[in-house]
């Protein structure tokens, strides 16, 4: 049960390309650039080559130690490397980094007192890097699961766009709870008076049952306290930039309910539900077994119409 949850909570939740696509359209690039913001922020800038003035993706993964290709520790899809990849060969420049989480791995150097906020504040930092670069002409942050709550919290006034790709609606407390209840009846009850506890207390909780421990242990606690005061039913109702929400029907961890409940909250989003797509984005079926393959095989057949609708609504925000 431990492992289990422990999946659901802390999967790798990324963002993946589309080669048929970009097959078609493909460009000449130049080499890929290692761009180190800080000690944080540790990345790769992707540019199309002999073209000026275009716009910038800066792409955030989800949840979990993820690194700027969106693998984590415990998997490997390349998924944010494909997307990546895939919008280059469009004409699109990205700029993908290292959580911190994960260079902290890297390092053998990690901080317990890593906060959300921390994700919100490399964020910022990456915006401030690139906000007077004359390269480039708008700037679009796509946040994928966590990161899209990180790159709502991040945004100001350079940011031109954003992509939804996956975002929970509810504060993660309660997105949690769900998960739960759909795949370990019983346990959410368990699970969310953990949850009220840290709400009501300074303290921090000490009766937890070691089923539950990878996600409200003791360990954990202020990590996830720093995550659900956010709301992001409450951040996206802040934007005044074209938005555009993203999710797939086969999406085991973020319901197409999410997306909903986002574009309801902001009625002027674009909303684009793709059918038979996974939470990282690949084109899966009903089978659970193969569907999660789909986490730890960069080969796994990709969604045709992800990217097609990424590179539509950032070409239309060009000036």
């Amino acid at each position: 049960m431990k492992k289990f949850i422990l999946f659901l909570v802390l999967a790798p939740l990324t963002v993946l390309g589309q080669d048929a696509f970009s097959k078609g359209k493909a460009s000449t690039t130049t080499d890929p650039t290692e761009l180190n913001i800080n000690s944080n922020v540790q990345g790769t800038l992707l540019l199309p080559e002999g073209k000026e003035k275009i716009p910038l993706v800066i792409l955030l993964t989800g949840s979990g130690p993820n690194d700027r290709n969106g693998n984590s520790t415990m998997t490997r899809n390349d998924s944010h490397k494909q997307l990546a990849q895939a919008l280059l060969a469009n004409g699109l420049a990205t700029y993908r980094y290292d959580k911190r989480s994960f260079t902290q791995i890297k390092k053998r150097k990690i901080d317990p007192n890593t906060s959300f906020d921390d994700f919100v504040i490399d964020a910022k930092a990456v915006i401030a890097y690139f906000e007077n670069d004359k390269r480039f002409s708008e700037f679009i942050l796509s946040g994928h699961s966590q990161g899209s709550l990180v790159a709502m919290l991040a945004m100001n006034e350079s940011v031109d766009g954003f992509i939804s790709l996956a975002g929970p609606a509810e504060t993660i407390d309660k997105t949690i709870v769900r998960q739960i209840a759909a795949q370990a009846p019983g346990l959410d009850k368990e699970a969310e008076a953990i949850f009220t506890k840290m709400k009501s207390q300074k303290e921090l909780v000490t009766d937890v049952p070691p089923y539950l421990m990878t996600i409200v242990g003791k360990e954990i606690q202020p990590f996830m306290k720093s995550w659900m005061v956010h709301d992001p039913i409450t951040e996206i109702k802040k934007l005044t930039i074209p938005v555009l929400i993203i999710n797939g029907t086969r999406d085991r961890q973020v319901d197409v309910k999410d997306a909903q409940m986002l574009h309801d909250a902001k009625p002027d989003a674009q909303l684009f539900i793709i059918n038979d797509m996974d939470h990282l984005f690949k084109l899966v079926g009903a089978d659970e077994v193969a569907a999660a393959k789909s986490y730890n095989d960069p080969s796994f057949p990709l969604h045709e119409s992800l990217v097609p609708a990424v590179v539509k609504f950032v070409n239309a925000l060009k000036k």
